[in-house]
């Protein structure tokens, strides 16, 4: 019935890790530090801010030229024919066109063929093609904006989008941090609820002991022998439970620090140490400001953006000033020789000026949903504050609640175990029973659980309270600071 292995915890531990078997204690400090490292959600945040600053620098690079090669190629299936009339009759356009045509054929070794004409109407009868076979173009263009007032516009927003990515990225560490802090007292609670049905059990061994001896002796009845016996072998399962719970717990804790489930590690302190800070505590608190709220803070800065939104679609209206540049080189030729091309420059500079007349009133529309957002958020922003406010009351209700439920339990537990020292006292001399001793027993268990179980809810209250009003990362300007973390 010997329970002496029961503190040990049952998880496989790498060879680094073991230190004759000993796990690596950590401090709730130790643990945030951790987590702020290895968190995948604090990894995955700090990745968006750094999306959105290259979402930024994309934005800016619409200021300048957009340079780009182009290149084509063409092969003619059918040539255009070109129709010339007014020539004053065939032979006299015959007679005019004739060098030229004879150009044409010593430079590109194709006879060209003159077309008959009606004299009298001064019309050709069949048309002239023009044009090559094979046509090549290569070059570069470029363009930039000189006035736009929405592009400009849209530069701050993106500069409120890395703002924003900021703000998701603290509030990230914030629930990072109070789900560390409620898996550390999840562990603490759960060890000292271990220690508990541990001492219970400790205690029903000693009591079976006794009673054995003094069945022994004639001193006991049965009954007693088999009540404590059924007394010890109900306390064994308790102490089993408590030692799962206490291996999740800790399983928990690692899973939200980001480090590997088979590292041996064990929590420093117990949850006792917190009770000497809980009027300070509540007192600190009592003057609760949303002024640090992540989810505010993110809703005052989205209000920001959809006022630009607003803007940008006003902006709409305004007229846009653009430059653009070209160079081109150009070659046509009917064969594919391409040392012998030539190559002829074609290149031009310009500004273009772009005036919105009528959109069918898309535009109009545009300004009117932006404005409809701006509200919609405006609202949102109002319900949040009040459902914010109400939890903090929740919060502080629960710390103060909690305080003096510990108070209470503390008083319970110092009269408990008097109660029960009495009894066991009473019956090792024969002067009560073991229903008395039990009894006695079972109270100040639930004393000594009421006593860690309002520590607990204390400052896990707390630590809601304190991811609510931001409070954690802020620096003694009121700056947001990520190498800081709330220090117990």
């Amino acid at each position: 019935m010997a329970l002496g292995a029961a503190a040990q915890y049952r998880e496989s531990v790498p060879e680094e890790d073991r230190r004759g078997d000993q796990p690596v204690l950590v401090s709730l400090e130790d643990a945030l530090k951790i987590a702020l490292a290895e968190n995948v959600s604090v990894q995955l945040a700090d990745l968006e801010i750094e999306k959105a600053g290259y979402s930024k620098k994309g934005t800016y690079a619409q200021l300048f030229p957009q340079v780009n090669g182009t290149g084509s190629y063409q092969r003619t299936i059918k040539k255009q024919v070109m129709y010339m009339d007014g020539m004053g009759g065939g032979n006299m356009f015959s007679s005019m066109m004739q060098p030229i045509f004879d150009a044409l054929e010593a430079a590109t070794g194709q006879k060209i063929t003159i077309p008959e004409g009606d004299s009298s109407s001064g019309m050709t009868s069949d048309g002239i093609e023009v044009g090559r076979w094979n046509t090549y173009s290569a070059g570069v263009t470029a363009a930039m904006p000189l006035v736009n007032a929405q592009l400009w516009k849209s530069l701050e927003v993106s500069g409120q989008e890395v703002e924003l990515a900021v703000e998701k990225a603290r509030s990230s560490r914030l629930e990072m941090v109070t789900q560390v802090k409620q898996a550390f007292f999840g562990v603490l609670l759960a060890k000292e609820a271990f220690d508990v049905y541990k001492e219970v059990y400790e205690n029903a061994v000693t009591n079976f002991e006794q009673t054995q001896r003094r069945y022994n002796a004639q001193k006991a009845s049965e009954l007693d022998l088999t009540r404590s016996k059924t007394a010890m072998a109900n306390a064994i399962p308790n102490v089993y439970n408590a030692e799962s719970s206490v291996i999740l717990a800790l399983w928990q804790l690692k899973a939200v620090m980001g480090v590997d489930l088979d590292r041996n590690i064990d929590v420093k302190g117990a949850l006792d140490d917190y009770s000497g800070q809980m009027l300070r505590d509540l007192t600190e608190h009592e003057e609760a400001s949303l002024e640090y709220n992540s989810t505010m803070r993110q809703l005052a800065i989205q209000a920001e953006e959809l006022a630009n939104a607003v803007k940008i679609q006003q902006y709409a209206y305004l007229p846009t000033l653009n430059l653009s540049f070209s160079y081109m080189m150009n070659a046509m030729t009917n064969d594919f020789k391409f040392n012998e091309y030539k190559w002829t420059p074609y290149s031009f500079v310009g500004l273009s000026l772009n005036i919105p007349i009528f959109s069918g009133g898309k535009r109009w529309s545009d300004v009117k949903v932006a404005r409809a957002q701006a509200t919609q958020l405006q609202l949102t922003r109002l319900n949040t504050e009040r459902q914010l406010k109400i939890a903090i009351r929740q919060y502080l209700t629960t710390m103060e609640t909690q305080m003096k439920n510990y108070e209470s339990s503390r008083e319970a537990v110092a009269l408990a175990q008097k109660a029960y020292d009495i009894s066991a006292k009473s019956y090792q001399v024969g002067k009560n029973t073991l229903t008395d001793l039990n009894d006695a027993q079972l109270a100040l268990t639930q004393a000594q659980l009421a006593q860690s179980q309002a520590i607990y809810n204390f400052v896990v209250a707390k630590s809601n309270l304190e991811q609510t009003l931001g409070a954690d990362f802020i620096d003694s300007d009121g700056n947001y600071d990520p190498a800081l973390y709330n220090r117990q």
